[in-house]
């Protein structure tokens, strides 16, 4: 890394990522060109990356893998998690390369270009990495010019300029824009998506905060029947459907943000006493409803191989992470009781209140392509509705 005030392009550079502190690090660009600022993040995972870019709760974000071979599989219509990426680009290790996997239909780099997202390859994702841990998650803008022509003082000044994710409400930008029913089950080898079969189910009336197509497999994989309406619905508009319980998405930006137009709907749906439940942003809104806090993370939990305590039994999970803010567990009411925590620091990762009607977690239990541990959840939700 070095300030930017110092430094030029070095030969064959045609991509550079440029903190708010100054510093500057030079690759190869690939995808789309131009530049997009943002918080820049790690994430852990080995598998997934189409899963990964495309998930809502990276808006905002550039994500630094620290797998080394990104792309190698490239790159398919199925394994996504919306209808397009939402991360702003993606730094790795080493070049994109022709795909190897039987079920790729284009390669990584052309399907970023497609979708105007930004690459950074040749990078020491390590020490970038460590950057962050030590450091936290830094705004930063991402460039890519297949001429190597890069103005470094106005990308500085771009990052810098850039407020960050703490108190910013993102999930208006992502959300659904009109209600709609879920038709769509889980994919299968050999068979793709199966039809989701609805006839019957119960009725669960689901919050798109920014939320992942496997969220709705796995629940009307559950049995349910899920009509999904957008992160700025009212409560009269969210009653008027008459489900038999409700779920709350996961989703980006800062939850104390969302919350301005979201707990005043939740607490509604508490009022009703039926089921509810909560996954990721989705969780941190349920705490903030019932009186909690919220606090900004300083590197965020990314990645596929956290484990988590769930608390009534003792039995560690491994779970799927996707985070930058957290519930402060001193500030949950009593009424309200910890149900799972994380094993990396400590950190709270689930709740759960009247009578266990009521719960969430702060991890990703549809997780896609794994791990598995806490599908169970939805099972379990499904079936507290009457």
């Amino acid at each position: 890394m070095a300030d930017a005030a110092s430094f030029r392009a070095p030969e064959g550079a045609t991509g550079c990522l440029v903190l708010a502190s100054g510093e500057v690090v030079w690759g190869r660009g690939f995808g789309a060109e131009g530049q997009a600022v943002g918080e820049v993040c790690f994430h852990t995972a080995m598998t997934g990356y189409q899963e990964i870019m495309t998930d809502p709760s990276f808006a905002g974000q550039i994500i630094t893998f620290t797998f080394p071979h990104i792309g190698n599989v490239g790159a398919n219509p199925d394994d996504v998690e919306a209808d397009r990426p939402h991360a702003l680009g993606m730094i790795v290790r080493e070049d994109v390369t022709a795909p190897s996997n039987f079920r790729a239909v284009e390669r990584l780099d052309g399907w970023m270009q497609r979708h105007a997202r930004i690459g950074l390859a040749g990078i020491d994702t390590r020490a970038l990495t460590r950057r962050i841990r030590t450091g936290g998650a830094p705004n930063g803008v991402v460039a890519h010019s297949a001429a190597g022509v890069f103005d470094v003082p106005a990308l500085l000044e771009m990052a810098r300029a850039w407020p960050g994710l703490e108190g910013m409400d993102l999930a208006k930008s992502v959300s659904t824009q009109t209600h709609f029913g879920w038709q769509g089950g889980v994919w299968r080898l050999g068979f793709g998506y199966d039809a989701s079969d609805d006839a019957g189910g119960r009725h669960v009336v689901a919050v798109d905060y920014g939320s992942k197509h496997n969220i709705f497999r796995n629940l009307a994989l559950a049995g349910a029947k899920v009509t999904v309406v957008p992160a700025t619905a009212s409560w009269e508009q969210i009653e008027a459907f008459g489900a038999d319980g409700y779920f709350l998405s996961n989703g980006p930006g800062d939850p104390a943000a969302t919350a301005e137009y979201a707990v005043p709907v939740i607490r509604a749906m508490l009022d009703t006493g039926k089921p509810l439940f909560g996954i990721c942003l989705g969780h941190q809104l349920l705490a903030l409803a019932v009186g909690g806090r919220t606090t900004k993370m300083f590197q965020g939990h990314r990645g596929a191989n956290h484990p988590v305590k769930r608390l009534a039994d003792g039995a560690v999970e491994i779970t799927s992470m996707n985070h930058g803010f957290a519930v402060e567990r001193d500030s949950l009411p009593a009424a309200v009781h910890e149900t799972h925590v994380s094993l990396f620091d400590g950190s709270n990762a689930g709740l759960g209140l009247d009578g266990g009607r009521v719960f969430s977690v702060q991890y990703h239990p549809e997780a896609s392509p794994g791990p598995q541990d806490s599908m169970y959840l939805f099972p379990r939700f499904v079936g507290m509705l009457s």
